[in-house]
């Protein structure tokens, strides 16, 4: 298997008085054509690991190598070889929309009218042809987002990363963005992207890192991740008194694999919920029930299952 991105032992410690360490001796493998997510909550060393990966942040120690480049030793033709999406829009608004790109390819490399070429194909492409001429201030967060991505792509990367890419856009706007992704995978780019959206990794990628405190805690396909739950209902009460004595008597009811304690609910892992959420119900009413959820594991039960909190945290 060919690697996009690989990562071994790798480590990012800020100095200081107290010294934070941002990433903590992660391996990390990213396979060639795929869309590899990052998952987690904000601060948990997903935005300084691309950092690293894009040659942005130099490592405290070990080694990452991207489309078989060792960043810290070639970081100009690392550069050359990647497309990069930071959390921030990074448009020049001294320059048009059509300029923005155009001049991103003209700074890497191509001649004038190959770069106009690119440019108009590229925004034809992404339906922003319209906006050519429009200032970047003018657009909508969704055509923002979008135009940062047709400019990472416009010098033919090999692999882009894209840092939390739908944070903060409307829900239309989002999906409109998860349709370019896709788009792009299949035309061959191997893709990496950081979130702590659980609905965009499980829509996008086939490999998911789930890391926290600058630690991959676990890493595989969506499915097999969800799976490691091993329960086919997660059903959540919040309580007004959630405590270990309200959790005993549930533990102890059958269908019920385990039930957890923490963020001022309780969650139980069942096996099924036929006829069981009555009893379930009966049993928490005492300590004040004020509300009951039902769903199907997702990464996110997964990461509680890791962590025993939320992945929004």
């Amino acid at each position: 298997m060919s690697l996009a991105v690989h990562a071994d032992k790798l480590s990012k410690v800020y100095p200081g008085p107290e010294p934070v360490t941002a990433v903590d001796g992660i391996d990390l493998e990213v396979p060639e054509g795929a869309i590899f997510g990052l998952l987690g909550p904000n601060g948990a060393g997903k935005t300084t690991t691309v950092g690293m990966c894009t040659t942005r942040v130099v490592p405290s120690s070990g080694r990452v190598t991207v489309t078989g480049l060792d960043v810290t030793e070639d970081p100009p033709m690392v550069r050359k070889r990647i497309g990069v999406v930071s959390q921030f829009n990074t448009l020049d608004r001294s320059c048009t929309v059509f300029d923005n790109v155009a001049f991103h390819c003209r700074y890497f490399g191509m001649g004038a009218r190959p770069a106009k070429r690119r440019a108009g194909e590229l925004l034809e492409s992404f339906g922003l042809s319209d906006k050519a001429s429009a200032m970047p201030e003018t657009l909508s967060g969704g055509m923002a987002q979008r135009l940062l991505i047709v400019r990472a792509v416009a010098h033919y990367p090999e692999l882009l990363f894209l840092d939390e890419p739908s944070a903060g856009l409307d829900p239309q706007s989002r999906i409109a963005l998860w349709d370019v992704l896709l788009e792009l995978h299949r035309s061959g780019t191997t893709i990496v992207l950081t979130t702590h959206y659980m609905e965009e990794a499980d829509r996008l990628c086939q490999r998911i890192a789930i890391i926290d405190f600058g630690k991959i805690l676990v890493c595989d396909t969506p499915e097999a991740l969800k799976q490691q739950v091993s329960a086919e209902t997660v059903v959540e009460l919040k309580l007004q008194q959630p405590s270990e004595e309200v959790a005993r008597p549930l533990r102890e009811l059958p269908g019920v694999l385990r039930v957890e304690l923490g963020d001022g609910v309780l969650r139980l892992f069942m096996r099924e919920r036929d006829g069981l959420l009555p009893r379930v119900v009966e049993v928490a009413q005492p300590a004040g029930l004020r509300d009951i959820s039902i769903s199907e594991p997702t990464l996110e039960t997964v990461f509680i299952t890791l962590t025993g909190r939320a992945l929004r945290e």
